[in-house]
């Protein structure tokens, strides 16, 4: 009996790690042709903006980039939204030693902060075109959800900072907070004025890039009177890609097959030339390449890739826009070892839907197998009005279990009277008033499965557009 709960407990850790990384566990993405999308054009009035979650994510996503744009003397800009502080593998291979004191983190940040220049100026962007905010490596994602307004600021795990500690950043001493962010973001689109910008993915598996993404799209909304650039989102983390792994840059960078039917990628071919120099940049992060030379180095590809997800428009009382369909498919990968409890964990998402109903909301959710007592669905409403600051708008989290539901505001706890649940077997039904959600005119969303406080399941956060 020992050994088969054994077994279990190793099969259900298992799976959720592969759910957690948000891919099928038999998927293959090898693809050795050219990419089935557009190329990317640069145009001599061009200003390319860069934003990178840590130092390397730049060179990663866009060193091609970077040079096609330098050679054409257009204005490059590179803004990194951390210090990179929150990579003990990495420092302990270059220090040789385990890095935990807040100091020493701290100077392994800095030393990442000086690797980023030299990768810049390798590529021919001098290091005052490089703008570092310093805010938490593995922090940003939580900001987002629950750091805003009377919200304290975030505690860093690692360098227990709770304001930006990094004398040559931005605005040293900002509080690790949403609207601090937002407010340097600011600064730096309306310093700059790009026309294009180049930034991490709303579908990516890191926190980090996800948040950028989304903070970086509301900071776009506050500016909209003075900047309108094009985004070109750019994917690092996601589960069995860039596959194969390691050095192949005579094969071409395909979109996960998850994604390639929701999105409409753009591609940027890379010469011989630029690809070397993508290889001699990424050298430069040498704390990073150190360690994983073989991943960082699947990157070098014969393109690189940049797509978004289309924005989601809403009219009242049309049919519902579908948001996901037969995402995932775990179930058949779930072995016959496991327990009754431990398989009604493996919940993934089948459908997503959401509607305008008269002053409502109304979100469809259906799954792949019932909800278990353990096992939770999670949904974020997040809206936005120009004419209210962000940080004072709803940030609604709907928790769905079993039987019952609670809703927060952040941290603040609001009646579950307030919004209408429909239960059937597999599917869920959500119908919200507009009011609570502060009367939107944009709304960003996600949508999760949880295993107790274990995620599970996850859906891409997208962007709807209310047209009343």
């Amino acid at each position: 009996m020992r050994e088969k709960h054994c077994l279990n407990l190793i099969l259900s850790i298992a799976i959720v790690i592969t759910l957690w990384n948000g891919a099928p566990l038999s998927q293959n993405n090898t693809n050795t042709g050219e990419p089935q999308s557009s190329q990317v054009t640069l145009s001599p009035e061009d200003r390319i903006l860069i934003l990178a979650p840590h130092p390397d994510d730049e060179i990663l996503g866009c060193a091609g980039i970077i040079q096609k744009a330098k050679a054409m003397g257009l204005p490059v800009h590179i803004a990194f939204l951390t210090y990179g502080d929150f990579n003990q593998w990495s420092f302990l291979l270059y220090r040789k030693h385990p890095v935990f004191m807040p100091k020493a983190v701290q100077s392994m940040a800095l030393i990442r902060h000086d690797e980023a220049i030299a990768a810049a100026q390798y590529l021919g962007v001098a290091a005052n075109q490089l703008t570092f905010l310093g805010y938490p490596d593995f922090g940003v994602l939580n900001i987002w959800y629950r750091h805003w307004q009377d919200s304290p600021p975030y505690r860093s795990i690692l360098t227990k900072a709770t304001a930006v500690p990094y004398e040559n950043a931005l605005r040293p001493g900002a509080p690790y907070k949403g609207e601090e962010i937002l407010k340097d973001l600011k600064t730096v689109l309306a310093g700059f004025k790009p026309t294009k910008i180049f930034l991490s993915h709303p579908g990516d598996h890191n926190g980090d890039h996800r948040s950028l993404y989304l903070l970086t799209r509301v900071a776009l909304w506050d500016l909209e009177d003075q900047i309108n650039p094009e985004l070109y989102p750019y994917l690092i983390h996601f589960k069995k890609w860039p596959n194969p792994k390691k050095f192949h840059p005579d094969l071409s960078l395909q979109p996960p097959p998850f994604f390639q039917d929701q999105i409409a990628w753009q591609s940027n071919s890379l010469t011989s030339k630029e690809l070397g120099q993508k290889v001699e940049a990424l050298k430069k992060h040498k704390s990073q390449y150190k360690s994983s030379p073989g991943y960082l180095k699947s990157f070098v590809r014969a393109n690189e890739l940049f797509g978004d997800f289309p924005t989601v428009k809403l009219r009242s009382n049309t049919s519902p826009a579908m948001l996901s369909s037969d995402t995932q498919g775990y179930m058949s990968e779930v072995s016959e070892q496991l327990t009754d409890e431990e398989q009604a964990a493996v919940i993934g998402f089948e459908e997503r839907s959401v509607s305008l109903r008269k002053d409502n909301l109304v979100f469809s959710i259906k799954l792949s197998r019932p909800l278990g007592e353990t096992v939770g669905v999670s949904v974020y409403i997040f809206g936005y009005r120009k004419d209210r600051p962000f940080a004072q708008m709803s940030k609604i989290h709907i928790k769905l279990g079993s039987i019952r539901h609670e809703i927060y505001d952040q941290k603040h706890k609001i009646s579950p009277d307030v919004i209408k649940v429909t239960r059937e077997a597999k599917k869920i039904t959500l119908e919200i008033p507009f009011e609570i959600l502060g009367n939107p005119q944009r709304i960003l969303t996600s949508t999760q499965t949880y295993w107790g406080k274990m995620p599970l399941d996850w859906v891409s956060w997208r962007t709807l557009e209310i047209e009343k």
